[in-house]
């Protein structure tokens, strides 16, 4: 059996680091915010060439708050992609605003920019593009449009740790960007774990006071805030994975070099990178027609794979109420029924691969 993830392989190659950052904290006793989430803020900061970050408890937080500390709420649209994970329009939904969807470049998987105008309305008052699968949205055309309209720009960046815009890490481009640390992700705690990133300190600021009860001073509550904190154990084993992130992206590239060069010409749709990206590759997401049929002929070969995402965030349950309201988002629907995501990580070694290699060959030759 060849896992689609195996979440204990990072911890066995980092034992002894893990190991003993866990027992610091423990042993220092200092177990809310403090030292070791302070100096993993400022480590995660540099790493995404921003001037602040701010820890808080998940990513969904990260973006809830985001959405606070820039005043939206009631009353107010947001320009969300038809093809994501449903927390980016939870988000949204939660400070009582509206998600409004653009469909995805069919390329790339993200938003597309030349659809976002026409979604504007009185009452949008921020773009949150998704830097999908670890690949960068194309932030210039959205940063243009979001000038022109007096737009915020808050960038969904849970998938995208290390990932180059055009040259330059993906943590500031726009007004505010927000990190999952989720296990599975390219840098992830051994539990939840967020944080957002940028170089207005004003909003920074915003999001400490209200990740920790809206309050500086203990027992002094300036706002409504909420209790989001990122846990010092979960700072300080990220502290111990981050010098090992960029080694880890490239084992990453790696693999998604293998599998670009070696499962051409098979009937699958390969993932397209843009020139101006450097895509982490969080997931390394293929198209495949009859993909469940696929996705059962490599189980019974042992190989584990995943779908992202099944069930685009408009068709939940949870969106019922909204369903009538928005535009028709065929793609979205589409790549539902498509995608398949294939084992991808820093630990999948050469043998791994080649079988996993052989028993994609073999599904699509079927």
């Amino acid at each position: 059996m060849i896992p689609f993830l195996d979440l204990g392989d990072s911890y066995r190659e980092l034992k002894p680091q893990i190991d003993a950052a866990v027992r610091r904290v423990l042993e220092g006793g200092w177990y809310i915010l403090g030292p070791e989430v302070d100096a993993f803020e400022a480590e995660w900061a540099e790493y995404c060439g921003a001037k602040h970050s701010v820890g808080v408890a998940n990513g969904l937080d990260a973006l809830v708050l985001a959405l606070r500390a820039l005043d939206i709420g009631a009353g107010d649209e947001v320009i969300v992609p038809s093809n994501t994970f449903i927390a980016t329009w939870l988000a949204v939904s939660t400070v009582g605003a509206t998600p409004v969807s653009v469909e995805p470049d069919a390329a790339t998987h993200n938003i597309n920019p030349s659809q976002i105008e026409a979604a504007i309305t009185s009452r949008t008052r921020a773009i949150m593009p998704v830097h999908l699968y670890g690949q960068p949205a194309d932030l210039d055309p959205i940063l243009d449009i979001a000038r022109r309209h007096g737009l915020r720009v808050i960038e969904d960046a849970a998938q995208a740790h290390g990932a180059r815009y055009k040259g330059r890490r993906i943590g500031a481009h726009g007004d505010i960007a927000c990190w999952s640390f989720y296990p599975g992700k390219n840098l992830g705690a051994l539990g939840d774990g967020g944080a957002i990133t940028t170089d207005n300190p004003a909003l920074a600021e915003r999001v400490a006071l209200l990740r920790n009860y809206g309050s500086r001073q203990k027992y002094v509550n300036e706002e409504k805030g909420i209790n989001s904190r990122l846990d010092p154990i979960q700072a300080a084993i990220l502290r111990a994975k981050l010098p090992y992130l960029d080694e880890w992206t490239e084992r990453r590239r790696a693999v998604a070099r293998i599998y670009s060069e070696t499962l051409q010409d098979i009937g699958l749709t390969l993932p397209h990178v843009p020139q101006w990206a450097e895509p982490v590759w969080h997931l390394f997401v293929v198209r495949a027609p009859a993909r469940d049929a696929l996705q059962g002929r490599l189980a019974d070969a042992g190989i584990g794979t995943s779908i992202h995402y099944p069930i685009p965030p408009h068709r939940q349950g949870a969106y019922r109420d909204l369903a009538p309201t928005l535009p028709p988002s065929p793609l979205a629907e589409r790549l539902a029924d498509e995608v398949l995501s294939l084992p991808i990580g820093p630990h999948i070694d050469r043998e791994q691969l080649a079988a996993v290699v052989e028993a994609v060959k073999r599904a699509c030759a079927n």
